[in-house]
């Protein structure tokens, strides 16, 4: 991999032509996740201390078999700090699915949204202080190398998927 600078914290936003509460629903519910960035489902316990995990989908694991390293089941888990629904949730977060990524340990990923003229503002910040290979993977830095276009890509696809109903490919 090649050692590219990547900012310690890493903040996102994206305006989206759905009601918060759609936005929140996009994120934390299973039928919704699948359906966007990376699928898979996602199982969250809401409660402060309640387990969050996200399962691998089965095109992923199709693929990942096929390339010769297969995929966890559960490929991100974590826990939840706060859950303030439609508005806020701050959880950890360990992406599983790279032993090295994976022994950078847990970081912590916070959604916060509001109600903007038209829609809802999606503000996702992910800090990933002493996590440098999660960084440049969740930077959509790797996207060259067919790593995926991280919190970029997985965003606009949300948006897509709430604007539109249809996903930006696949």
């Amino acid at each position: 991999m090649t050692a590219t600078k990547q900012a310690t914290t890493q903040v996102y936003r994206v305006y989206i032509k759905a009601t918060p509460q759609a936005v929140w629903d996009a994120i934390t519910k299973p039928e919704w996740t699948n359906r966007y960035g990376y699928g898979g489902f996602v199982e969250f316990d809401m409660r402060p201390g309640g387990a969050y995990r996200a399962l691998a989908p089965d095109e992923m694991k199709r693929a990942a078999e096929a390339m010769g390293s297969p995929s966890p089941d559960v490929i991100v888990d974590g826990e939840v700090i706060e859950a303030d629904p439609p508005r806020r949730l701050v959880q950890t977060w360990r992406l599983l699915m790279d032993p090295e990524i994976a022994a950078e340990g847990f970081s912590r990923l916070t959604y916060e949204i509001e109600e903007s003229q038209g829609g809802a503002r999606l503000t996702v910040t992910h800090d990933v202080e002493g996590m440098p290979r999660l960084a440049v993977l969740v930077g959509g830095l790797r996207e060259a190398e067919g790593a995926g276009g991280g919190w970029p890509w997985v965003l606009s696809d949300l948006k897509t998927v709430l604007e539109t109903g249809t996903r930006i490919a696949g």
